[in-house]
C-alpha cells in the first residue's frame, strides 16, 4: 500500500512538472515564452519608381533596425486605383497587424478600408487636404506618417528655374485625378507668377499618354519641371528623352528622379521619410505608442543637387557657382 501511494505520488509529481514544462513553453498561438512575435505587415506601394521603392526599403530597415520581426504582404497597384482598394480590402481580410501605405492613393484607399488597424503611410503630399488625417499634431485615431512635401522645396527648385535659368515659360506635366500632384501643381504655378514667369499645364491619365505631353510642350516652354507625380514619374524616361533631344531644361521634385537625368532637385532621400515611418510602425507594434499619439514628420533633410551631365545634354552651360546654391551630382 506504501509503494502504491509513493508511485502515486512520483505520478502525481510527474504530471505537474510536465504541466509546468508545457506552460511555460507554449501559448495559445503555439509560440514559445521569450520569442518575439512575428508581426504581418501590409505594404501597399501606388506604382514602381525608384523614390517610392526607395521608401520601402527605408520601412524594412527601420523594422529591423529596432528588432521587429515581419512578415511582409507586399503588393504594388501598378498605378491603378482600382488595384489600392483591393490590396487594402485584402489587407483587412487577412487580419495584418499593421498597414504601411505608399503614396496618397494607396493610403487613402487603407483608411477607407479599416478604421481599426493601425495604418503608417509614407511620401503623402498633403495629408490633411487627402483627408488622411485631422493635423499634423492630432493625426487620427489609426493612422499617421511622413510627408514629402517640404514646405522649402519647391520654392528652391522653381527659384533656381526662374534667377539661373531665366526661364520665364515653365512646363508642368501631371495627372489630375493624383491629388497630391494637384495641390504641388497649384503651389509651383503660385511660385512661377510671383517670379513673374507663366506656367504652362499639360495633364494626363496615364503614363502612356506622358511623352505625347511632353512632346506637346515643344517650342512652348523654355524649361520643364515634374512634380512627384506617380503616374509622370514611372514613364519619366520619355520625358527625358524629349528634354535631351530638344534641349529643353528638366527639373523634378525629388532626387531619385534628378538622378536619372534631370538638371536638378530640391529634395531629400526618400529612404529617410520611409525609415522614419518604419521608426514610427516599430513604437506602435511594440504598443509603445498608439497612432493618434504621433505627430506626421516632414522630412528632416534638404538639399538643393545639379545634375551636370543632365544640365549639359539638356543645352545648358554650367555655372561653378551653382555649387554655392547646392552640390553637384557626381553620378553616386
Amino acid at each position: 500500500m506504501k509503494k502504491l501511494a509513493k508511485m502515486g505520488s512520483i505520478l502525481l509529481a510527474g504530471a505537474i512538472l510536465l504541466a509546468g514544462c508545457a506552460s511555460k513553453d507554449t501559448s495559445g498561438s503555439g509560440q514559445k515564452a521569450g520569442e518575439k512575435k512575428e508581426f504581418k505587415i501590409g505594404i501597399t506601394q501606388f506604382a514602381v519608381h525608384p523614390s517610392l521603392d526607395a521608401a520601402t526599403k527605408g520601412f524594412k530597415q527601420a523594422l529591423k533596425d529596432k528588432g521587429i520581426i515581419a512578415k511582409y504582404d507586399e503588393q504594388n497597384a501598378q498605378a491603378d486605383m482600382n488595384n489600392t482598394q483591393t490590396i487594402a480590402k485584402n489587407f483587412v481580410g487577412n487580419k495584418v497587424d499593421l498597414i504601411f501605405a505608399n503614396a496618397t492613393p494607396s493610403a487613402v484607399a487603407a483608411l477607407n478600408a479599416t478604421k481599426e488597424i493601425p495604418i503608417v503611410f509614407t511620401s503623402v503630399t498633403d495629408p490633411v487636404g487627402a483627408g488622411l488625417v485631422k493635423s499634423f499634431d492630432k493625426p487620427g485615431k489609426n493612422i499617421t506618417g511622413t510627408t514629402d512635401n517640404h514646405p522649402d522645396a519647391t520654392g528652391k527648385t522653381i527659384g533656381f528655374i526662374t534667377d539661373e535659368v531665366k526661364a520665364k515659360k515653365i512646363g508642368v506635366i501631371y495627372n489630375s485625378g493624383e491629388q497630391n500632384s494637384v495641390v504641388q501643381v497649384k503651389q509651383v504655378k503660385s511660385l512661377v507668377e510671383k517670379k513673374n514667369a507663366q506656367l504652362v499645364e499639360v495633364s494626363v491619365s496615364t503614363s502612356a499618354e506622358v511623352k505625347q505631353a511632353a512632346e506637346s510642350l515643344v517650342g512652348r516652354v523654355d524649361a520643364i519641371y515634374i512634380p512627384t507625380d506617380n503616374t509622370v514619374v514611372s514613364a519619366l524616361e520619355s520625358v527625358i528623352s524629349v528634354a535631351n533631344s530638344k534641349k529643353i531644361p528638366l527639373f523634378v521634385g525629388e532626387l531619385d528622379s534628378m538622378k536619372k537625368g534631370a538638371v536638378a532637385a530640391s529634395g531629400f532621400n526618400y529612404y529617410d521619410i520611409g525609415y522614419q515611418s518604419g521608426v514610427m510602425a516599430a513604437d506602435i507594434l511594440t504598443g509603445k505608442k498608439k497612432p493618434s499619439e504621433i505627430p506626421v514628420e516632414l522630412p528632416k533633410t534638404l538639399k538643393l543637387v545639379i545634375n551636370k551631365k543632365a544640365a549639359e545634354a539638356q543645352g545648358l552651360k554650367v555655372n561653378p557657382d551653382w555649387e554655392k546654391l547646392g552640390e553637384f551630382y557626381n553620378g553616386k
